[in-house]
């Protein structure tokens, strides 16, 4: 399930609503919320702008998009980070050995996670 779609659901759910009530809301099948949720389709522009409007969350929030986090010196640039990713961060951080493999090659690392996955 991708970000998005685990959003998707978890806005969804808190509103009481099933796919297809949700689907008619926003103008969309029961099958397309079905396809976001899972991730096997990602929403529109205008479809988010939907859900955006409907859950009263901003389109940030709902594509992962909701902590800014500026860098240690405080200096004038920074990123947008879910909360999702944060915890990542903060969890691997704890494990210095697994921190420090990751940093020294961070396109390796992910290569072989990917590889022991699949």
């Amino acid at each position: 399930m991708t970000l998005i779609g685990k959003r998707i659901k978890e806005l969804r759910k808190n509103a009481g609503l099933t796919q297809s009530e949700l689907g008619k809301k926003i103008n969309v099948t029961k099958v397309s919320i079905c396809c976001y949720e899972i991730g096997t389709r990602t929403p529109s522009l205008e479809t988010l702008i939907d859900l955006s409007n409907l859950f009263n969350v901003n389109i940030d929030y709902l594509v992962g998009n909701d902590i800014y986090v500026v860098s240690d010196n405080k200096e004038e640039y920074g990123i947008k980070l879910s909360e999702e990713e944060l915890e990542f961060i903060k969890i691997i951080r704890q494990n210095d050995k697994l921190y420090d493999k990751l940093i020294e090659a961070p396109k390796r690392f992910v290569e072989l996670l990917d590889k022991k996955l699949n």
